[in-house]
Parts: structure tokens; C-alpha cells; sequence
């Protein structure tokens, strides 16, 4: 989390700035030096989160062979994006820094690493790689007359208008009133272009009393579309506040939709929904890869803030994805945490309760530990429950429930297979 400092702005009277002395020119501090990324923070998790993936994929289940091909040709784009991603942001980062787009971690507040300078919005880099490798992966891929071109053109466009927004919102610093609106507006693609079903199947236990086993909601359907949208994007922007936090969460929930996709393929005999889960491998593979590699500059100590244009921009790619693969009730229980965090948050979101800019734990620089206040997040509720801890121990830990919730999200599934629906 940043608290950033802009340049004060000169007053109107006061007279023009005037161009510094040759001398002192030449002792202008030199171009910024950023750490390098953590490289084996990356490498474990692209094998903790793609190796399951690849293993369903290409040993557990007898997938085609063409979709085998598929999933490599994407994969293969998708490292380059990763590779891309991991020079290109050094290099935006050192812009952002010239440009006055920096803040510092509160959470180090007190240490020498405290009063450093952290460029923010570094997922505008990410986003923009995501968009040109899911966009070139299109010409390799769908025909010109696919009938999946116009939802995945359209949900390509809504994730832009996100990263536009986000990045807006980076630069602005909008008020939380209008943070809330910013995804409807992104969505609006998606809810024009989209031409799947409108109905659901109702409940196995249910059924007797509604006397239906599919119901038509219209354009119920997509209005919960767009409370999904809503929902996921800034249910991650509030899950914050930790280095690799944002990140983290997103890489987790993404390598569960992937393992989710290849077991729906190998399980489904139906042909359409074979196809909205292939079409969601397509989307969310990059985005995997391309998060991992912002992951290696996020990952504590922070070289580089993701800023509200990476959450918005994971948020909103993840609703997309879950909405156009038919699995919107599963993509949910993926986002449990998030849930939780948004429920126990509700009091102070909605100013029930005074509700502070920034809802982080006191830092204690002597110790180093983090120590949870009387906020209603996650990350103050952990610390709460499991006492002090170092920043790093406590993302980790709000990482591994992530991953505890997706395990979950499976079990249920396989429990009720049969007897829900």
C-alpha cells in the first residue's frame, strides 16, 4: 500500500522557475536504480500453479490432441508475454518515477526502506502485454467467422476500458463513490456483445417447489452480470495493502479457474461447454503468466506498487473469464476470501462505522511485526486471531487460505456432483 506525494503546485503569483546552473545540472542525481526482480519467487510459483495444470492437461485426461495444440501454442505465447512483462516493467517503472508517480510503503514506515521511492500503477505494463498476447493468440487461433470471436473481441475490450479506468483512477485518485462505478461502465461491452444463455437450472432439492428445472431470467442474467463485474474488481482493490497481496491472490484464483477448465473439458460430453471452458483456458493462461512476472516485483520488499489499474484490471479479467465459461457460481466460491473480507468490510465501506483512508495494521519498527487493528479486513482479522507477524508471514498466510478456499471450492463441487444440480 502507498501513500503518494505529489509536487506542490506554484502559486499564482509566484514567479517562473528558473533553469538550474550548468553546474548543478551536472550533478542532477542519476537514472534511478531499481532492485532486480525476485526471479525464484517467480520460478517456484510458475511451478507450484502451471505444473498441476500441465499434468491434467497433458497426462490425467485424454484431451484432443488439437486442444492439446491449442493450450501449447498459448502457452508458448503466454512465456513470451512473461519475458516481455519482466523487461518492460524496469523499464516503466523508471518513467513513472521521472513522472512523480511513487509512493511509499507505510507498512515499512520507521526504516530506511520506508522513505524509498516505489513507482506505482506498474500493471498498466501488464495489462497492456496481456492484450497484445491475447489478441495475436485470436489470429492463430479463431477462424474470422467463429462464432467465439465477438465475446472474446468483446471481452478484450472491456478488460482495456478497465485498464483505462484503473490507470485513471491511479493518476486522479477518485473518490471511492465513483471507484464503485468505474466497472459498470467497463462492463458494458461484454453485456452488449454477450449472446449465451440467459437461464438457469435450478436447484436438484429446489425443484419441487419452484416446479421448474430451468428458469429464464432475461435480463435479470445480465444484471447479474454486471454485479459479478462490479464485485470482482473491487473486491480485490480492498483485499490490499500488503507487498504481493494483490498479486498473490489473483495467481491463485487464476491456477484454479485453469485446473477447474481442463477437469470440466475432460468431464462434459457437451460440446458447448467444452468450448466456453477452452475459450476460458485462452483468456486466463496469459493473464497466469503475465501476473507472475509483476509478481517477481511486488513480492516483499516491493520494487514496484500494481496500483488500482492491476486490481481493477485482474478483477475485471477474472469476471469476464468466469462469465463467458458458464462457471459464475464456481468463480465465486474462488473468490471466498474476497467475500469474506468484503462482508466484514461492509460497516466501514458503507460508513456505518468511521472508516480511515488506509485500513492497515501499525507497523512497529523496532520489531519489525505488524500488529492488526480494529479495522474490518482480512488482514487486520488475521492479525488479530494469530497475533504479530512480519508483513512477508502474514501474505503468506492470507495466501495460503486463498488456496485452502479453492481447495474447498473443489471438494464442494465433487460433494455435490449429482445432488445440487
Amino acid at each position: 500500500m502507498a501513500v503518494r506525494r505529489r509536487p506542490a503546485a506554484a502559486a499564482a503569483g509566484d514567479p517562473p522557475p528558473q533553469a538550474p546552473p550548468a553546474d548543478a545540472a551536472a550533478a542532477a542525481p542519476e537514472e534511478p536504480v531499481l532492485r532486480p526482480p525476485n526471479l525464484r519467487v517467480a520460478a517456484v510459483a510458475v511451478v507450484i500453479f502451471l505444473a498441476p495444470f500441465s499434468y491434467l492437461a497433458f497426462v490425467h485426461y485424454p484431451l484432443g490432441a488439437d486442444l492439446q495444440r491449442s493450450i501449447l501454442k498459448c502457452g508458448a505465447m503466454s512465456l513470451v508475454g512473461f519475458y516481455v512483462a519482466l523487461k518492460l516493467i524496469p523499464v516503466a517503472a523508471r518513467y513513472h518515477l521521472r513522472r512523480r508517480m511513487f509512493g511509499y510503503d507505510i507498512n515499512k514506515k520507521g526504516l530506511p526502506t520506508g522513505q524509498i521511492k516505489v513507482p506505482e500503477a506498474l500493471g498498466l505494463v501488464v495489462g497492456i502485454v496481456y492484450l497484445v498476447i491475447a489478441i495475436i493468440f485470436q489470429q492463430f487461433h479463431y477462424a474470422p467467422d467463429s462464432i467465439w470471436l465477438v465475446e472474446y473481441n468483446a471481452a478484450l475490450t472491456s478488460v482495456c476500458f478497465m485498464i483505462l479506468l484503473g490507470f485513471v483512477d491511479d493518476v486522479l485518485d477518485v473518490p471511492w463513490r465513483v471507484k464503485l462505478a468505474l466497472p459498470t461502465f467497463a462492463a458494458l461491452p461484454l453485456l452488449m456483445a454477450y449472446a449465451g444463455g440467459t437461464s438457469i437450472i435450478i436447484p436438484k432439492p429446489l425443484t419441487p417447489y419452484v416446479g421448474l428445472t430451468v428458469l429464464e431470467l432475461g435480463l435479470f442474467y445480465k444484471l447479474f452480470m454486471l454485479l459479478l463485474a462490479v464485485f470482482c474488481t473491487n473486491s480485490i482493490n480492498i483485499h490490499a495493502g500488503l507487498n504481493g497481496l494483490e498479486v498473490g491472490q489473483t495467481v491463485v484464483i487464476s491456477a484454479a479457474v485453469l485446473i477447474h477448465n481442463v477437469m470440466r473439458i475432460a468431464s462434459s460430453t457437451d460440446i458447448e461447454t467444452q468450448q466456453a471452458h477452452e475459450f476460458s483456458i485462452y483468456l486466463v493462461l496469459p493473464f497466469l503468466t503475465i501476473s507472475l512476472a509483476l509478481l517477481a516485483f511486488n513480492w516483499y520488499p516491493s520494487i514496484v506498487f500494481v496500483g488500482d489499474t492491476y486490481t481493477y484490471f485482474a478483477g475485471m479479467a477474472l469476471a469476464v473469464i468466469g462469465i463467458l465459461g458458464h462457471f459464475s457460481e464456481t468463480l465465486l466460491l474462488f473468490f471466498l476470501p474476497q467475500v469474506l473480507n468484503f462482508l466484514c468490510s461492509v460497516p466501514q465501506l458503507f460508513h456505518f462505522v468511521p472508516c480511515p483512508r488506509h485500513r492497515l495494521p501499525r507497523f512497529d519498527p523496532e520489531t519489525g511485526l505488524l500488529t492488526g487493528t480494529k479495522d474490518g479486513n482480512l488482514v487486520n482479522i488475521f492479525l488479530r486471531l494469530f497475533g504479530k507477524c512480519s508483513e512477508k508471514v502474514l501474505c503468506i498466510r492470507l495466501l495460503i487460505f486463498q488456496a485452502l478456499c479453492c481447495v474447498f471450492c473443489f471438494w464442494l463441487r465433487y460433494m455435490l456432483t449429482g445432488w445440487y444440480k
